[in-house]
């Protein structure tokens, strides 16, 4: 069983590490688009190489390897961070996903580009949209006078009308728009003129330098009330009733070439009449056209949009304003245009990842003084203060952008993604130096030169699947989790676009909405709940065990903040006849990712390994919180030698884990498939607690002698010498 004693942990744990803190250096091809929580890329090819190279880990991962012959299926191929790792290293890949968007991103990952074609596509775009579109993204430089400065970000600000004085009134929670982090001083708006004031400290701004009131750092927006600066009225905000929100546009930051030499932080300014007319004629321009390819579909509810609604937001289009709409609406009319079919279908692709940034949902950082796209946390976050990107993009040659969010900027991720798809590369790291390791002769692609790989993707549930019998190498996954973020639900607000623009060509953008009532994933505006969730896996892993061959490995990774998410899982497991031989841990999240920082949980993945046949070390079966925590122990130390310091959350996951693992050996030979959802969810659940509860694995974590260096106190003593490591083989257990 290769992977269970091959896999080297402390090695994959610090390149997956390392890989999540800036994922696309190390894996350029997740630029393609846009897609949520990929697992590291490394995880998966140490995964591989572990089952099918007899080499050592540590020398296999840097050299070309082919393991021509082999399949490889995903049943949740989502942004297809397993296929992709198959596909380099000359697997047959089969993938299955409900979801639209996933199965045209992972498409576009791995088909194969012509560069040249799709540079000179990308450039004649570009081209035209300067030329019908330049003029909108052009300011007056407040140095030089130049007219021709460029726009980076225009901010705006929601507006409430009152509802008495009915007059419309900024809803600022607060008037900083730049900290002295990347500037040299703090920039405030004014909050009687609007003017742009360099103030040396928050706690004592003064006074504006135009109409000498008096500064502040805070505004008077909060917990959805604001008074009317005319009348005083207290205002609720939002209204869903009165429509999408107004937005008030109060400051620029802009680019002059120029003047960037000799100009010490960014160039901030209030916007002029000439920026105001600008805008007018964008919204003129574009209310003359007759769109074709802005979409008017209804926003539905659901556990993330209802959020949109209460904002008033009713359509899909109401989270642009014109301006954007108008550069949207020219670029797919380009795109439609554009006669090579997969250099269209990478440009239109361009255009959904654009998205993200071309709407009034982004943010402005006020740190980091950047776009903070919409999906920056994984759900709708409609903040108060807008930021509009350059649609453009401002290119500073050498293939890099001034600013983020233009149509400069994704051209070259996308380019820079399909390059490494050509000549991809690992990244070794020693004696605290990075070095780019080039691996020729594996590559990322349906063909090239002639040479043709197996790669079918189906854009469908992998519940009905029905692949040959003992067809399949390897089942490779990373399955939904259990309440998790409703992908679907955002990817809708790409996916109308991307319909409208190649709906016609494609079978799969037949349906009006990636949301499907058999995706699996904790619902509660669709009633999807844990038997619903149960039910999906089991079905997904039965087709797959049966496809399987014997003693081949079904692989999967998961970790979740609750014990009973871990439940389904299980059933699951057992429910396709197969035994979980290991659990291992990898890291897979970052831990200042957004939507994760500060809560508390887990950024390490458990790796369950599970087959029909094999053998298991005796000394991995333990049957007490005493030996459970011995095992989770050694997996820490080994997360360490990887350069991790555990957290809380970690150790959770681990032990939840370990539990899962020795639940499913304990009840694999008396399992009752046919018994139902909610009976066998019950007896998974009580087989857990005879094993151990989290509190007493816990116990004796910190009961150990040993204090581990690098752990929280709570977690010291976590490592016993002289106990067998986790992964020795020792007094083997067939199955």
């Amino acid at each position: 069983m290769p992977i269970e004693k091959d896999f080297d942990i402390p090695f994959i744990s610090g390149m997956a590490l390392r890989e999540k803190q800036i994922q696309q250096s190390y894996r350029p091809i997740i630029a393609v688009h846009k897609w949520f929580a990929r697992r590291p890329g490394t995880l998966f090819r140490g995964l591989l190489l572990s089952e099918f190279v007899d080499r050592p880990l540590t020398e296999a991962f840097f050299t070309a390897n082919n393991l021509r012959g082999i399949r490889v299926a995903d049943p949740f191929m989502g942004g297809g961070t397993p296929l992709i790792e198959a596909n380099r290293l000359g697997c047959d890949v089969t993938g299955y996903d409900i979801n639209p968007m996933a199965f045209w991103i992972v498409h576009q990952e791995i088909e194969q580009l012509d560069q040249a074609a799709y540079r000179n596509g990308a450039s004649r775009l570009g081209a035209l949209l300067e030329e019908r579109l330049g003029p909108l993204y052009r300011t007056r430089c407040l140095l030089c006078g130049s007219p021709e400065a460029s726009v980076k970000y225009f901010l705006w600000v929601k507006e409430k009308t009152c509802s008495r004085c009915g007059k419309a009134f900024p809803l600022f929670p607060g008037y900083l728009l730049a900290e002295d982090q990347r500037h040299p001083r703090n920039v405030l708006v004014c909050a009687g003129c609007g003017e742009l004031n360099e103030v040396a400290e928050r706690a004592h701004p003064g006074s504006c330098r135009s109409c000498h009131r008096p500064l502040a750092v805070k505004g008077p927006a909060r917990r959805h009330r604001c008074d009317c600066p005319d009348c005083g009225l207290s205002n609720v905000y939002p209204a869903p009733g009165a429509g999408p929100p107004g937005h008030r546009m109060f400051a620029l930051e802009y680019h002059c070439r120029p003047c960037k030499p000799h100009h010490r932080g960014r160039f901030f300014k209030k916007p002029d009449q000439d920026d105001l007319d600008r805008y007018a004629e964008a919204c003129q321009r574009y209310h003359a056209l007759d769109a074709a390819f802005v979409p008017d579909d209804p926003i539905p509810p659901g556990d993330e949009t209802d959020r949109l609604l209460r904002w008033g937001y009713r359509r899909y289009r109401e989270m642009f304003n014109p301006r954007q709409l108008l550069g949207l609406e020219l670029s797919c009319r380009a795109i439609a245009e554009t006669s090579d079919r997969r250099v269209r279908h990478a440009l239109a692709t361009n255009l959904s990842d654009l998205l993200r940034y071309q709407n009034l949902l982004c943010r402005y950082d006020t740190m980091a003084l950047k776009s903070l796209d919409i999906f920056s946390v994984h759900g709708f976050p409609v903040g108060l203060v807008q930021c509009e990107s350059n649609l453009l993009g401002i290119p500073n040659g050498g293939g890099v952008s001034v600013g983020s969010g233009g149509w400069s900027n994704i051209v070259e991720k996308y380019a820079k993604a399909k390059a490494y798809c050509d000549q991809p590369f690992e990244i070794r790291h020693a004696g605290g130096r990075k070095t780019v390791v080039p691996v020729p002769g594996e590559w990322i692609g349906d063909q090239r030169n002639g040479d043709q790989r197996g790669v079918e993707l189906r854009c469908a549930s992998a519940t009905a699947a029905s692949l040959p019998q003992a067809s399949l190498d390897a089942v490779l996954t990373d399955p939904p989790y259990f309440g998790n973020v409703q992908y679907a639900e955002l990817m809708d607000f790409c996916y109308v676009w991307l319909r409208r623009l190649l709906g016609p060509e494609l079978a799969a953008f037949a349906v009006p909405s990636t949301r499907h009532p058999d995706e699996l994933t904790g619902n509660i505006t669709m009633d999807r709940g844990l038997d619903h969730f149960t039910e999906g896996l089991s079905a997904v892993f039965c087709a797959m065990a049966r496809a399987l061959k014997p003693g081949r490995p079904l692989v999967f990774t998961y970790h979740h903040n609750k014990l009973e998410a871990y439940y389904p899982l299980a059933v699951a497991i057992l429910d396709a006849g197969l035994t979980c031989s290991a659990s291992l841990p990898c890291p897979a999240e970052m831990g200042a990712s957004i939507h994760i920082s500060g809560t508390g949980s887990s950024v390490v993945d458990t790796v369950f390994v599970c087959r029909s046949t094999g053998t298991v070390p005796r000394h991995w079966l333990a049957s007490s919180a005493a030996a459970v925590a011995q095992l989770v122990a050694a997996d820490l130390e080994k997360l360490r030698q990887g350069g991790l310091s555990p957290s809380p959350g970690d150790v959770r996951c681990t032990v939840y884990g370990h539990l899962a693992r020795m639940a499913i050996w304990r009840l694999r030979l008396g399992w009752e498939r046919q018994q139902s959802v909610s009976r066998k969810l019950a007896r998974m659940a009580q087989e857990i607690q005879t094993i151990a509860t989290l509190q007493e694995v816990e116990a004796a974590l910190a009961g150990a002698a040993e204090v581990a260096a690098g752990l929280p106190p709570r977690w010291a003593g976590l490592i016993q010498e002289g106990e067998a490591a986790y992964g020795e083989s020792s007094a083997d257990v067939s199955f």
